[in-house]
């Protein structure tokens, strides 16, 4: 496969194109809803994700995690598919893109998406970089709620609306709940050759008897969000109905993460990503009824 191709982790890429659909199919009743400011939000996360995953295999490389050990998906910086300078010059080339689709959401929105959009920069640098790397010391899945839930899904909302909602809110938790479990995923399938490393995910500390109950709630807990919502009279009973069909998907999910281990969990992993991409697609197609 092209290396690059590779690099970029094409199915990670639902966890930032998911929350953004949410977000904006939430204001898209709004007179003031621009699909320029849809489309560069889109723009914007998608760049971020992608700059994510390029850290993540330069920085992880530079500090020995990744390793002939490696149980899952190739990484082109380790296997030599690609110098890890040109790694970090694509990772540099998508923030600085990332930036100046950035600049334009910025002048639409006022500085709360300025502060935002810093805070993103400095995610998608510090969770394997940096002083203190969120994803060594346990912290990546709630990186993974915090931006591609409440910030990617509340963030959209706002740049719209120039307001938030209590459904803006509700659904960033359950789209950043999804998301976190990819992480899971990721963190549990390298266990050993992390615990290998000295790299302590949540995966590590925990271990994976406690990973895979986490699992298990992370991918549930968005269906209680959601319908609670619809109780409580803040989401339409259609969408939440919709997006209750992907249930199925998160039940088998849930019975596979139980039976694998090690490599064997690499398929879940776009499983799993795949169903926040249902999950947000079947919610804003409810909402757009």
């Amino acid at each position: 496969m092209n290396p690059w191709f590779l690099a970029i982790r094409p199915r990670t890429l639902p966890a930032a194109a998911g929350p953004l659909l949410v977000g904006n199919m939430l204001a898209l009743p709004l007179e003031k809803f621009s699909w320029p400011v849809a489309i560069a939000s889109m723009a914007c996360a998608l760049l971020l994700q992608i700059a994510v995953n390029l850290a993540n295999d330069y920085f992880d490389f530079k500090n020995g995690i990744d390793t002939p050990e490696r149980v899952g998906p190739t990484r082109v910086t380790q296997s030599g598919m690609l110098s890890p300078v040109k790694v970090r010059n694509a990772m540099t080339l998508c923030l600085l893109l990332s930036l100046a689709v950035g600049a334009y959401l910025i002048g639409h929105g006022g500085w709360p998406i300025g502060l935002l959009a810093a805070a993103s920069m400095l995610a998608a640098l510090g969770y394997s970089g940096g002083p203190y790397p969120l994803a060594s010391h346990g912290l990546g899945e709630l990186a993974a709620f915090v931006f591609f839930g409440l910030v990617a899904v509340v963030g959209s909302y706002y740049l719209q609306a120039g307001d938030t909602t209590t459904a803006a809110w509700l659904l960033g938790c359950a789209v950043g709940l999804l998301n976190a479990a990819i992480m899971l995923v990721n963190n549990t399938r390298d266990i050993r050759t992390d615990t290998k490393a000295g790299k302590k995910t949540l995966a590590v500390r925990i271990g994976e008897a406690q990973a895979r109950v986490l699992y298990q709630a992370l991918l549930y807990i968005p269906f209680g969000l959601i319908i609670a919502g619809f109780l409580l009279g803040q989401l339409p009973g259609f969408p939440v109905l919709l997006a209750g069909l992907s249930l199925i998907m998160a039940r088998k999910l849930s019975s596979d993460f139980y039976q694998e281990s090690g490599a064997a969990l690499n398929p879940l992993l776009g499983k799993t990503a795949k169903l926040t991409m249902m999950f947000s697609a079947l919610f804003s197609v409810g909402l757009m009824f």
